[in-house]
């Protein structure tokens, strides 16, 4: 029997998974036989596409980092890294074929501002010449670094109109971002952020982590209240965890034991000053209204990746390069993508199917953990079936006051989003979670 909730957060705590894609890609295998993407996507709504490139390089490794990326890598390196994704780009805007419509562009890492001005001049010409879109209007975000925020590359995310840059600034204490694994100096942190602000962008979004070893509620107010010095229309944040294969990991390190408290204190400070709570980690300025509208659920809009580490979704199958976090595995995946002859990239070989069951799994759990929580109508219409039957677990949300039906939606209420990390791994379904126990991590 799967115990409920209250129980998971009692034997295990608030903090046992984020659940930022459904399923994991640790549920992912080998695709036997393979799919050709013109199949895959044959039958997809692809009116609204979210173009995803990943560009798998950063000037260092932070000591918290799981994400798919290498530090410091040559140049020639990343040289023969676009031309493969050229030829990715290629290949998959010939699959998928004339009718896409791409409605939105995320370049992500990684720090894709670690590439040169010609580089990512390089890649944005590259995404266009596959997705027109590209050079259009749409919503175009790009995540960078504060040792990467110069002046000339971000004048050249304006000029591709670049809408939202997010920068990973985790503390501006120097002695946390030490002990984050990251040795960042406040006063860079503060340049590139007086930078964006001054570049006049339409969306500045801060990352801060919060759970690090020796820090206090005073100390995360303090990075808070210095975020907001910049004005930024978004803020993460991010509780710490320590993952396989990471430095923090190799080190033995652990999050403080006061994150709870830590996450409480951060948003009812953002609450206060203006900000709406749109998910766990998301806050987001009142006043600020994004171009591309609502909150991107990519349950319902098809998700096109480009490089590797990056995932596609369709409705029924999620795919992907392999996946890494050791510093040999991410350079084996990056050497099987730079070699990859041209027509393997019109096939997915590696990933995870999702049956009828999975699907509604997902569009539930991913509309849940948002504050605007799942519209029951919009999940009748789109699966013929209601989801307190689909799902009867969820009637314990509202017996133990986490969650609340107000006007047709299914919403968690504050005790329930700061339960979000116990309440995503709850939802998961028991094959998945098989496959994610199995897997073994490179």
């Amino acid at each position: 029997m799967t115990p409920s909730f209250r129980e998971l957060a009692a034997t295990g705590g608030f903090f046992q998974g984020y659940t930022y894609a459904y399923p994991h890609k640790t549920a992912y295998r080998r695709l036997d036989p393979p799919v050709a993407l013109n199949r895959a996507w044959r039958d997809e709504d692809v009116d609204a596409l979210f173009l995803y490139a990943h560009v798998p390089f950063c000037e260092m490794r932070c000591g918290f980092c799981n994400l798919f990326t290498t530090a410091n890598p040559e140049s020639s390196r990343v040289t023969k890294y676009l031309e493969a994704l050229e030829r990715q780009i290629a290949a998959v805007s010939a699959a998928i074929g004339p009718r896409a419509q791409v409605a939105r562009l995320a370049l992500g890492g990684g720090t894709p501002s670690f590439l040169s001005s010609a580089e990512m001049e390089r890649l944005f010409r590259m995404l266009a010449a596959g997705f027109p879109a590209v050079s259009g209007p749409i919503p175009k975000s790009v995540e960078v670094s504060p040792a990467t925020s110069e002046q000339e590359k971000l004048e050249l995310f304006a000029a591709w109109k670049v809408t939202r840059v997010s920068v990973g600034i985790q503390s501006f204490l120097e002695a946390e971002t030490r002990t984050l694994g990251r040795p960042q100096r406040s006063g860079q942190a503060r340049r590139a952020l007086a930078l964006l602000r001054a570049m006049e962008f339409p969306c500045i979004n801060v990352d801060l982590i919060y759970g690090t070893s020796g820090q206090t509620i005073d100390t995360f107010r303090r990075s808070v209240e210095e975020a907001l010095e910049f004005s930024p229309q978004e803020i993460y944040l991010y509780p710490l965890y320590i993952r396989p294969l990471t430095g923090l990991d190799r080190r033995g390190a652990r999050p403080a034991d006061i994150r709870l408290e830590l996450y409480r204190a951060g948003r009812d400070f953002l609450l206060a000053r203006g900000y709406r709570q749109i998910s766990m980690r998301l806050f987001r300025d009142i006043a600020y209204r994004p171009p591309e509208g609502p909150v991107y659920c990519c349950q319902e809009d098809g998700m096109v990746g480009l490089g590797a580490g990056a995932r596609s979704y369709t409705s029924a199958l999620h795919y992907s390069t392999e996946y890494a976090v050791g510093h040999a595995g991410v350079q084996a995946v990056i050497d099987q993508f730079i070699k990859s002859p041209t027509e393997d990239f019109g096939v997915a070989d590696y990933g995870c199917r999702l049956d009828g069951n999975e699907q509604r799994r997902r569009y539930l759990l991913k509309s849940l953990l948002r504050s605007d929580g799942l519209n029951l109508a919009s999940y009748q219409a789109r699966f013929g079936g209601e989801p307190f039957s689909d799902f009867p677990q969820l009637t314990e949300l509202l017996e133990g006051g986490i969650g609340v039906v107000q006007n047709d939606c299914l919403r968690l209420s504050a005790e329930g989003l700061e339960l979000s990390d116990v309440i995503g791994p709850w939802l998961c379904s028991a094959e998945m979670r098989q496959k994610m126990e199995r897997y073994v991590l490179i």
